[in-house]
């Protein structure tokens, strides 16, 4: 392991996911490029490694287990926590980027500031606009500055009166380019060719997404088949799912029209795809950047819901419907969730992609210019240089 050489600035990361190693990845090169003598650690994946931080926790631990839930990772998360305190003691950084994963980031947060009075900084901030407002008190008390990637944050945290900035989405640098343009579809699958449309199907990459959309899916797809067979359809398979998985589900299926399984990067889906029905999350902004005129979809089971109708207070489910504030992408939720509902709208949107597509430009406008990394490590660095002298 890389050891801290005399009085080099320091500076750690703490990530828990493999989307927030991407991204705190990218943020550390940014900030490499302007000071290379910075020395950094933290806790983080291949990205992180791939820019030679010294990790003294991998995240790959918490994966090892198959599951995701929390209470069956809490002897993980403690012995991370531990090393994080261990760590401050040992050798205190000048700097903490915290990077989503709020659970553990807030608690790192709270002990960093009253024991050690570090600077913080925020980069991919809790998803206190649909849950848990109450995290905005703990943030304007523990950090130093938020870098926000949602342009509705904004209003959110300036009521708040925490000292943030919009630095962008950091997913409009991942797709920089709308795939929808026809330069694009040169994939044999695509509508280029003798006249097909094809609908990719994303059913999620949670065990629990797979058993409550998948089926549906499956069979939505067979009823739009029906009205059309000039439709093909490709499944995504997500690394944390089994290709054999999926297949069983196939085999079960009473259905009259063919699938491919398409494994690795979600990009793979996108190049190939004319619509796509996801299942909500992160992937329908990816599909909105892109261009991908999109259906969303989520179920759960009806004690889950009923706590979420609870807790969660947001117009919509998709985030490119939130950050326009319109209904740019149909949502199907819960008991709309159906293979009927979902194949009517799929066959409706089939006959007016150039519609849907346009509605995604405003999403792409809304989130403004890429270079959301480079913007956060600005003002890492400007932490850096508060928080005392350069040696």
């Amino acid at each position: 392991m890389m050891k801290r050489l005399g009085k080099l600035r320091h500076i750690m990361v703490l990530t828990g996911e493999p989307s927030g190693d991407m991204h705190a990845g990218h943020l550390v090169k940014e900030i490499q490029q302007s000071d290379s003598s910075i020395y950094f650690s933290g806790i983080g994946g291949t990205y992180l490694e791939k820019q030679k931080v010294d990790l003294f926790y991998n995240i790959a631990l918490l994966s090892a287990m198959g599951v995701t839930e929390v209470v069956m990772q809490f002897k993980q998360i403690k012995k991370a926590f531990d090393l994080f305190k261990r760590k401050l003691r040992v050798n205190k950084p000048d700097l903490i980027i915290l990077v989503d994963y709020p659970g553990f980031n807030l608690k790192a947060a709270k002990f960093a500031k009253d024991h050690y009075k570090i600077k913080i900084l925020y980069y991919i901030t809790p998803k206190v606009w649909a849950w848990k407002k109450s995290r905005l008190k703990k943030i304007k008390k523990y950090i130093d500055h938020a870098a926000l990637i949602l342009p509705f944050e904004e209003k959110i945290f300036k009521k708040a009166h925490i000292r943030s900035t919009y630095v962008g989405n950091p997913l409009v640098d991942e797709y920089p380019e709308n795939l929808s343009k026809p330069f694009f579809r040169s994939d044999p699958l695509s509508s280029t060719n003798n006249g097909h449309l094809v609908i990719g199907l994303l059913p999620g990459s949670r065990k629990a997404e797979i058993q409550n959309l998948l089926e549906i899916m499956i069979n939505a797809a067979d009823l739009i088949f029906q009205k059309n067979q000039k439709v093909k359809f490709i499944i995504s398979q997500a690394t944390s799912i089994k290709r054999e998985t999926i297949e069983a589900y196939l085999k079960k299926a009473d259905k009259t029209c063919g699938f491919q399984i398409i494994d690795g990067p979600v990009k793979n889906i996108f190049f190939k795809s004319d619509l796509i029905i996801a299942a909500s999350g992160t992937v329908t902004l990816e599909a909105a950047l892109c261009g991908i005129p999109t259906i969303i979809v989520y179920k759960m089971s009806l004690i889950s819901y009923r706590i979420a109708k609870l807790f969660v207070k947001i117009k919509y489910a998709g985030l490119a419907n939130l950050i326009v504030n319109a209904e740019v992408m149909p949502e199907l939720l819960q008991n709309d969730a159906t293979p009927y509902k979902i194949s009517q709208k799929a066959l409706y949107m089939l006959d007016h992609l150039s519609y849907f597509q346009e509605q995604l430009d405003r999403v792409r406008k809304r989130l403004g210019k890429k270079g959301a990394s480079k913007r956060t490590a600005g003002i890492a660095l400007n932490l850096l240089k508060d928080s005392g002298p350069i040696y």
